[in-house]
């Protein structure tokens, strides 16, 4: 029988890359959505359409997998109301299933004093609600693998690439970059890690296949690209003048984020007070240690940066 998986939030940026990521790889996929998707399925892809607060009728409409992705993520002004909720309806999900939850992690676990290299054993001590808000779904989740679902958290740092928008690199960073300027959330020459969406998926393909490696409950840190502002500027500099983007002999200003702005801002617009509370991110150094993933799926996928950097640009400004 073929391989099957289910993504809960197959409409969301990384649901999406999920979703095509198992199809390529000759997985049956059953891919969750709340909205109507933008075209027809692809082979080996079919649409599910049942309520995600009623894991019964979705584990009914799915049939069967032997991997449920919980991939659905709220705007940031839910995660409080919904996070919890999303999650326990994944876990019956998987129950439902008799399926390995597969969880997308990151590092708010860890807070303002994460240590420069994040190891699956690093302490977490969150220092932002949204911190907070992932360590308690991780201990449910936890929870869950000492009750008898097995459970695989696969931590990557901040998403770019892949379809739509949504995330630092293009709703804050390159959002003026026709007009010849970048904005940078924090100090340039503090490392920042990053993960290239069609690599992380590729990744999560590679750990369902080897699911019968993984412990009851089990983590795994995606080390994606670690790299100083000033890099990530350099690359985008010059995907930018690739593509034509921007003036070929003008200089690419950098901006700066205006943190004390969004601070006061906040009190109004709920949505910027969320955005203020990870100031922290662009300014402690940090990169994930991928060993225990190298030892478990060997060759981690790694687009080189610059590379990485154009397709997200041609995918964001020439669709």
């Amino acid at each position: 029988m073929p391989k099957s998986v289910l993504i809960v939030g197959a409409n969301g940026r990384l649901g999406q890359v999920l979703a095509s990521a198992f199809a390529e790889a000759g997985w049956q996929v059953a891919a969750h959505v709340r909205r109507e998707p933008g075209g027809p399925a692809r082979p080996g892809l079919r649409f599910v359409r049942a309520p995600l607060g009623d894991p019964a009728a979705l584990a009914e409409e799915t049939g069967s997998a032997d991997i449920v992705v919980h991939a659905a993520n709220p705007p940031y002004t839910r995660w409080k109301r919904e996070s919890m909720i999303l999650a326990h309806g994944a876990m019956d999900t998987a129950r439902r299933l008799h399926a390995v939850l597969m969880f997308p992690g990151n590092v708010y676990n860890f807070g303002a004093r994460m240590p420069e290299l994040v190891e699956e054993s690093a302490p977490q001590s969150p220092t932002t609600r949204k911190g907070r808000l992932r360590v308690e779904v991780e201990q449910a989740l936890r929870e869950a693998a000492r009750a008898g679902l097995r459970v695989a958290v696969l931590r990557a740092g901040d998403f770019f690439g892949g379809p739509g928008r949504g995330a630092w690199f293009d709703l804050m960073m390159v959002q003026p970059l026709r007009s010849g300027r970048v904005v940078y959330p924090g100090r340039t020459d503090v490392v920042h890690a990053w993960a290239y969406l069609p690599d992380l998926a590729r990744a999560f393909v590679m750990v369902a296949e080897r699911h019968a490696g993984l412990a009851q409950f089990d983590v795994l840190h995606f080390p994606g690209h670690n790299v100083t502002g000033a890099r990530m500027i350099e690359c985008i500099d010059a995907a930018a003048r690739r593509l034509g983007l921007i003036d070929p002999d003008a200089r690419l200003r950098v901006g700066s984020m205006p943190w004390l702005a969004l601070r006061a801002g906040g009190l109004i617009v709920p949505m910027w007070r969320e955005v203020a509370e990870l100031r922290y991110l662009w300014d402690v150094p940090h990169r994930l240690s991928g060993e225990r993933l190298t030892a478990l799926i060997g060759s981690v996928p790694h687009t080189p940066l610059e590379r990485a950097v154009e397709e997200t640009l041609r995918e964001l400004f020439q669709r």
